[in-house]
């Protein structure tokens, strides 16, 4: 088998990609034809930057979630004539080609980029999550009630963010932390927050209906806290819910890091929003502050905070990348991007294609992430 030239290999990436592309045609396709009935989703297609961003997002996606069928070969597996293979080079079994060469450890390199994408969605949009719910729970009463209970909180996040990020980081995803209990603890408190907030979700909203709002607590506390008992404490009996300890000192990092920062914003939306006369007028009907809270003000500000959720996942998304970089959080043969961009840069002059292709995929993740809060800023400002 002859290598491939840079028009083959082209071709032969696209073909990969096919599900891809088949999966992204769709979504457009059904995303233009109801946008009108999507909301600020569907005003994003209104947006050509805004769908653009989506676009090159939803690649990276789609492609995370149908790696298994896009890899040419396993990520973990090493061939000792394909070290530092170059782009095109065809397979010693004859099976097929290197598509993007190999790397200083003979694995190959477009298989591994392609497959670190689910790695990093799989982490990156999640805690961001969890960030925002902690972040929102917090910041809605500090921001409403204000006193004592604001200042406190205030003070927490701003000692917080005083630290340097990366620093804080590199503190929390050590190795040597893990012995301590430190992120099991921070995942204790951490991961209880979702299910805080569904249950005043609920219980405000459908109080003066007992029956409703006793099925909805009751199915939030029955799954939030099977879910918390395994991924805070790995101790679901069932095995559904876990995480691994070098993910979980990554997650729990995320969360701490992210979500002082998610507080502040929410705490400065609800000072503005709660001298709104809607709020003055659910007042006047004599709604409780939770209600007011999540069913008048958080409605009325998910403008500001879609957008800086798209921001923060892209944020979070380089904050890994630097972490896989110096080998942090990860085990060394994962395939995220961050570790393979160290592995191909030690031999970044004579090869440059295991370093640069998974510096460009993040990159573009993290542009398109930044395109699409730039679309959605646009549309959110037309309400």
């Amino acid at each position: 088998m002859d290598p491939l030239s840079w028009p083959e290999i082209t071709i032969a990436i696209a073909g990969r990609l096919v599900p891809v592309w088949i999966a992204l045609v769709v979504t457009f396709a059904l995303s233009m034809r109801f946008k009108r009935r999507l909301g600020l989703y569907g005003k994003l297609f209104d947006s050509p930057i805004g769908m653009l961003g989506f676009g090159i997002v939803m690649f990276w996606v789609f492609t995370a979630i149908f790696a298994d069928q896009v890899i040419t070969f396993d990520p973990l597996s090493q061939v000792s004539r394909m070290k530092n293979a170059l782009p095109g080079m065809p397979h010693p079994s004859g099976e097929g080609y290197y598509l993007l060469g190999g790397d200083n450890l003979a694995r190959d390199v477009f298989s591994r980029v392609v497959i670190g994408a689910r790695r990093v969605l799989a982490i990156a949009p999640a805690a961001t999550a969890f960030a925002f719910i902690m972040g929102i729970t917090l910041g809605l009463p500090a921001g409403y009630f204000g006193g004592k209970f604001d200042m406190a909180l205030s003070f927490l996040a701003n000692l917080v963010l005083s630290f340097p990020v990366i620093l804080l980081f590199y503190l929390l995803v050590t190795p040597e932390i893990r012995v301590t209990g430190i992120p099991t603890m921070m995942a204790a408190v951490l991961f209880l927050f979702p299910v805080i907030f569904l249950v005043i979700l609920w219980n405000s909203r459908y109080f003066i209906n007992p029956m409703q709002r006793n099925i909805y607590v009751g199915v939030t506390l029955v799954f939030g806290l099977w879910a918390y008992s395994g991924l805070a404490f790995n101790a679901d009996p069932l095995g559904v819910w876990s995480m691994d300890p070098n993910l979980l000192n990554v997650f729990v990092s995320v969360v701490f890091v992210n979500a002082p920062t998610v507080f502040r914003i929410v705490r400065g939306i609800v000072l503005d929003i709660k001298t709104r006369d809607y709020v003055a007028a659910a007042q006047t009907r004599g709604e409780g502050p939770w209600y007011i809270m999540l069913w008048e003000v958080l409605p009325n500000a998910r403008g500001p905070l879609i957008v800086d959720f798209c921001l923060r996942i892209g944020y979070t998304t380089i904050l890994l990348g630097t972490l896989g970089f110096f080998g942090l959080g990860v085990s060394p043969e994962s395939p995220n991007w961050g570790s393979t961009i160290n592995d191909g840069r030690k031999l970044l002059s004579l090869y440059p294609h295991p370093a640069l292709v998974p510096a460009i995929a993040l990159m573009s993740l993290v542009l398109g992430l930044n395109l699409l809060a730039d679309g959605l800023r646009e549309e959110s400002m037309k309400d």
